[in-house]
């Protein structure tokens, strides 16, 4: 049994040298590219072992396999390497006050309506802008591998420690019906709706499609599964041709940019609900850029008459 060391286990050489050998599959071949012996890397090795408690490698096969503890480690160091390597440009940049680099995710459904806003906000503080659009999930965990410097989606982190929050705007669930469909008024005749055209979801890989089931579920409405998208695109254009109804928000129904007669829009019948869009960044590493930047991307929203409390 090794001893683990209370103390941080590892370096920013030693995650070099470790990623070295991931990268040439042996330690001889490391120890060439870093311009060592292979005597100081697999020194440097075995100590990061001890350190940690555990094998990062099989070393009864070759090329050098990694374990799954050493593929962890692969996966997280590569990461702060990455991010030490930015420290300085970012702090020569802070001279003429930019960044060098920010990267944003963004839900789909805020797409149409931020993509320019934000471009345009974020060029006089950074000289490059990553924005990144897709599923809220693939965002949150982007953000606490340091993939991400913020996102604006549906904020699922819970209590996760170390992260602020900005709120954007608050939208009610509705129903989107093909043009001409009678609008339920009740939960009996939402579930005679559903007897007659399918529900198109959104898919159980987004924060909405999650938050849809769960709501079906308190209404004991179990609907057949037919189609379902990841996209507001793929659910709304599927209602607008009359291959079923959805259960949606109106800045998905927006971000479609649909021809408003092809479909109808209506409050969901029984208990409400709603989603929140929230802006995520860790605490404290961007100034007061998250502030700003959601309160730039509120006003947007506010004047294009998304409701917000």
């Amino acid at each position: 049994m090794r001893d683990v060391s209370p103390a941080l286990p590892f370096d920013l050489r030693s995650l070099e040298i470790f990623l070295a050998v991931c990268e040439a599959g042996s330690m001889s071949q490391a120890a060439r590219a870093l311009g060592l012996t292979q005597p100081a890397v697999s020194l440097a090795i075995s100590d990061l072992e001890r350190k940690l408690g555990f094998d990062l490698f099989d070393r009864g096969v070759r090329p050098l396999a990694v374990t799954v503890a050493g593929g962890l480690l692969r996966q997280r160091a590569g990461a702060l390497i990455a991010e030490a390597r930015q420290i300085g440009p970012l702090l020569r940049e802070t001279k003429h006050g930019k960044v060098a680099l920010i990267r944003v995710g963004m839900v789909d459904s805020l797409s149409r309506l931020l993509t320019g806003p934000l471009a345009g906000f974020l060029e006089t503080r950074a000289d490059e802008v990553s924005l990144l659009q897709g599923l809220t999930a693939s965002h949150a965990s982007d953000l606490l591998t340091r993939r991400l410097d913020l996102f604006l989606g549906v904020d699922d982190l819970g209590d996760w420690a170390g992260l602020e929050r900005w709120p954007l705007v608050k939208e009610p669930y509705v129903l989107a019906l093909p043009a001409g469909t009678e609008a339920p008024r009740t939960v009996a005749a939402l579930r005679k709706l559903a007897g007659a055209m399918p529900l198109i979801r959104f898919s159980s890989r987004s924060q909405t499609g999650l938050e849809i089931e769960a709501h079906l579920r308190r209404l004991d409405l179990a609907l057949p599964r037919t189609f379902e998208f990841d996209t507001p695109y793929g659910v709304t254009e599927m209602v607008a041709a009359g291959r079923g109804f959805a259960i949606t928000t109106p800045l998905c129904i927006r971000e479609a940019a649909l021809p408003e007669a092809k479909l109808v829009t209506s409050p969901m019948p029984g208990p409400q609900m709603s989603r929140k869009l929230t802006l995520v960044a860790r605490h404290r590493e961007l100034g007061r850029l998250p502030r700003e930047l959601g309160e730039m991307a509120r006003g947007v929203l506010v004047a294009a008459g998304a409701s917000q409390q």
